[in-house]
């Protein structure tokens, strides 16, 4: 009869611990078959950036940058964290064993069963126990959860795919580092082609001026017109400490990337405008899985979340736990080795699982579920925002090449209207605010000029890291 009902409390223990079933979610990978301004089969991305970026000066700064900055090297503590957590969850599923000693006394009182009984039992031939009794002890005590439904293993495992998620995620850190310490490096050179051509203009209105005080010497032009020049010079004259502004901030930029202190960078200004971007190699969009540190650091978490699904399920199953204990014990430390009386050994087995209010367990279950689908979400997010940024980049190369040119043809244009304008008012055919407007819109379209150019080497740098390149 006993062991009946025993029988059937064991089927009622196994089926209230009924797990749910496990429905895998599945992410949508698929990527269009090539880029809208499609330019090669092969990728830049698998170009190393030395041999992207050639100036020698810059090399030296990325260089820096990769041995000093300050976020590269929070973030290698992190995938030290996450190296030190799949240590933690390999160790959960290995035996634990501990060594453990003890000593004390016990004095039971004279009128109670334990006192009375320890006063009429002898230990040894002639000899009472002691009172206070004694105790001494030291065990070896072990005790081993069996992962019977991988719980413990999908849990380490879980924490292993997360520590490759930390590397990708320092490499996707390489690669804006990369490009931030680059384009951060073209901005100064067209600040400083632009510092000097605002130079140039204000020498060339200094000159200006000073024809046109002849002029009025003469009585050929007004007051007016002096004026007018003048504050048309201490306009750009006041542009030009702008740009030295603008200059300071970007090398502070560059040096709090390479963890320096403020000095000035490096650089060669007259090698801008020969660093027109190359023809740029896309690739294909699938590349991109395999090229991008984002999208692959997010597919090792979707693939993380879904083992912390498992782990969350196989919380509704019964565990067992196994524990042992062997040791020496002995009233006094003459017994203490005494064997194989002292000897104390103990093996114990359990069985435990959820019975009654599972409220937190399927809580747990439900929310690894949703972090799951969270995860999923994120990997096609981060998919389609890097063929957006691929695509974006592309077009913008395209339509900058096409505004370089005809800027082009407007700084030349515009750069003959002021000499001509030059020689009109020399010989009183024409106004002097046609001159000054002619020689502003000149040096408009200048600065615009070098926007342009460094425009396009802002999307030269983008294009790279929207393809992954730079980490490798």
């Amino acid at each position: 009869m006993n062991k009946t009902r025993i029988s059937v409390l064991f089927l009622l223990f196994l089926g209230a611990c009924k797990a749910p079933s496990l429905v895998e979610q599945h992410a949508n990978s698929a990527m269009p078959s090539a880029y809208s301004f499609a330019r090669d089969t092969a990728s830049a991305a698998y170009i190393n950036w030395r041999d992207y970026f050639k100036d020698p000066q810059l090399q030296a700064l990325i260089d820096t940058a990769l041995q000093n900055n300050q976020e590269l090297r929070i973030f290698s503590q992190e995938i030290q964290i996450a190296q030190n957590e799949v240590m933690a969850r390999k160790g959960e599923y290995l035996p634990f064993v501990q060594l453990g000693g003890g000593a004390g006394f016990e004095k039971s009182s004279r009128y109670t069963v334990m006192g009375a009984t320890e006063k009429s039992v002898p230990l040894v031939s002639g000899k009472e126990i002691p009172d206070p009794v004694p105790d001494f002890m030291v065990t070896l005590r072990a005790a081993w959860e069996v992962d019977i439904w991988k719980k413990l293993r999908n849990a380490r495992k879980a924490a292993a795919i997360r520590y490759l998620g930390t590397q990708e995620g320092r490499n996707f850190l390489i690669t804006q580092l990369v490009a931030e310490i680059a384009a951060s490096y073209y901005e100064l050179l067209a600040l400083d082609n632009q510092l000097a051509i605002v130079r140039n203009n204000i020498q060339i209105q200094q000159n200006a001026l000073s024809v046109v005080r002849l002029q009025k010497e003469a009585a050929r032009v007004t007051e007016l017109a002096v004026k007018r020049f003048e504050a048309e010079l201490y306009k750009n004259q006041g542009l030009q400490y702008d740009l030295k502004q603008r200059i300071v901030e970007t090398e502070n930029r560059i040096n709090f990337l390479t963890r320096r202190f403020p000095q000035p960078i490096v650089r060669n200004p007259q090698a801008f405008n020969a660093l027109l971007p190359d023809t740029i190699r896309s690739g294909l969009p699938a590349q991109l899985l395999v090229n991008r540190p984002d999208i692959r650091q997010a597919e090792l978490e979707m693939e993380a979340s879904k083992l912390d699904v498992q782990v969350a399920r196989a919380n509704f199953l019964p565990g067992l736990r196994l524990t042992a204990a062997l040791g020496n014990q002995a009233l006094t430390p003459g017994y203490f080795f005494k064997l194989p009386e002292s000897l104390v050994l103990g093996l114990a087995g359990e069985l435990v699982g959820p019975l009654i209010n599972k409220n937190a367990i399927k809580a747990n279950y439900n929310s690894a579920n949703a972090r799951q689908k969270q995860a999923i979400i994120h990997y096609e997010q981060t998919i389609l925002n890097a063929c957006i940024e691929v695509s974006n980049q592309l077009a913008n190369l395209d339509n900058l090449q096409n505004r370089y040119n005809l800027k082009q043809q407007q700084v030349q244009a515009l750069n003959e209207s002021v000499a001509i304008a030059g020689q009109l008012f020399n010989g009183a055919r024409a106004d002097y605010v046609e001159v000054l407007l002619t020689q502003r819109d000149a040096l408009e379209a200048r600065m615009d000029l070098v926007e342009t150019q460094m425009a396009q080497l802002h999307a030269w740098v983008g294009i790279y890291r929207a393809l992954g390149g730079g980490w490798k």
